[in-house]
């Protein structure tokens, strides 16, 4: 759906001058550490997208990751998801539980709220000594979390970043094995539609998953890509990004 912000037109420069701005926001490379690895993989419908994500270390040595997806497309959807980074980078720090910073991101985009402008965001924390994982989700797919045992859903719902002011958060904790891996993706990749206006789905996400296993990050990203482009053909897509966590497997 298009959003009043989006009838504002931008010149060309200022389009790859946001795109160089976009792609500055990125993790530089794929993180490997000596017991986990993680990769991620973006795609946009635009130069620019309202997607975005990082990863880093907390103070305590543990890892935080974040995702998200700004409601709408292109540059006033990639201004957003700019703000968004900024305010969660000033928030992360804290080493709150990841239910308590959702609720403070979303407390702090309704001081200014934007009725055109919102996101759905998925926080979590991996701790690499205890193989433990909390997520905390606002709106935004649930993780998978892939396994020995098949695949299965992470987490519960929640409502997206800046919408309302009375959000609040739950928040799911797993404890992960060597061999597990978890990825996490915005909607489009499973509202990537056919040319029989049939969406991919978490239904064939899953089975993608199942079918590639908790392997390399990067094989499974690969893969998830290439089914979701093979499926949607031609289509125009929305913009697409997936994380992936592997716990390795020690020699």
């Amino acid at each position: 759906m298009t959003t009043p912000g989006e009838v504002l037109g931008f010149s060309d420069l200022e389009q790859v001058e946001a795109c160089l701005a976009q792609k500055l926001l990125l993790p530089r490379e794929p993180l490997l550490a000596s017991n986990f690895g993680i990769s991620y993989m973006v795609r946009t419908s635009r130069d620019v997208g309202g997607d975005f994500l990082d990863y880093f270390y907390l103070a305590d040595e543990r890892l935080g990751i974040y995702l998200g997806d700004v409601v709408g497309k292109g540059l006033p959807a990639a201004m957003f998801a700019g703000l968004a980074i900024g305010t969660l980078r000033s928030i992360h720090k804290t080493g709150e539980a990841p239910a308590a910073v959702l609720e403070a991101f979303n407390k702090r985009l309704r001081v200014r709220p934007d009725p055109f402008r919102y996101c759905a965001t998925q926080y979590a924390v991996f701790d690499p000594l205890t193989l433990e994982l909390c997520v905390a989700n606002a709106g935004i797919p649930l993780p998978l979390h892939l396994c020995a045992s098949g695949c299965r859903l992470l987490g519960e719902g929640g409502l997206p970043s800046g919408l309302f002011d009375f959000a609040e958060y739950d928040q799911d904790t797993v404890q992960l094995v060597p061999g597990d891996a978890v990825l996490f993706t915005t909607d489009g990749l499973l509202e990537a539609m056919n040319s029989h206006d049939e969406e991919f789905g978490m239904a064939r996400l899953i089975d993608v998953c199942a079918e590639v296993g908790c392997g390399h990050p990067d094989r499974l990203l690969r893969a998830v890509f290439s089914h979701v482009t093979e499926f949607a053909n031609a289509n125009r897509q929305d913009d697409m990004t997936a994380v992936v966590l592997k716990v390795l497997e020690q020699s």
